[in-house]
């Protein structure tokens, strides 16, 4: 499956080429995601292609820096993030509500308790 995404002025924008649909996200309660409410999808990197110039990106890293947030610095919002998984692997964390044409209600929510990591 296809899908088009992106910030809220159009300044990042990405495609994600998947074998299934978005069925189940993270909703993760740290001070990061709970503060810019993320529902996250994690899909291998190579997945996830960048439709703007990489330089339309600012990144943000906290904690432990693990994650690398990317958003626009014109209308501040993160439609992604990159990071390497458990097994050393290159992923991209989709924030499912960038992604165009997305039934956010049917989508089934896992709870992350990212405060305790």
């Amino acid at each position: 499956m296809q899908y088009l995404g992106s910030c809220h002025c159009g300044n990042i924008a990405f495609e994600l080429e998947t074998t299934t649909p978005f069925e189940q996200v993270i909703d993760c309660n740290c001070s990061h995601c709970s503060r810019k409410g993320y529902l996250l999808a994690f899909v291998p990197r190579e997945q996830l292609t960048l439709k703007t110039p990489l330089e339309n990106l600012s990144t943000y890293t906290f904690n432990r820096h693990f994650i690398k947030h990317h958003f626009c610095p014109r209308c501040g919002v993160a439609p992604f993030g990159f990071a390497r998984n458990k097994e050393g692997e290159d992923t991209a964390a989709v924030n499912v509500r960038c992604i165009e044409n997305i039934d956010l209600n049917s989508l089934k929510r896992e709870f992350v308790d990212g405060r305790s990591f």
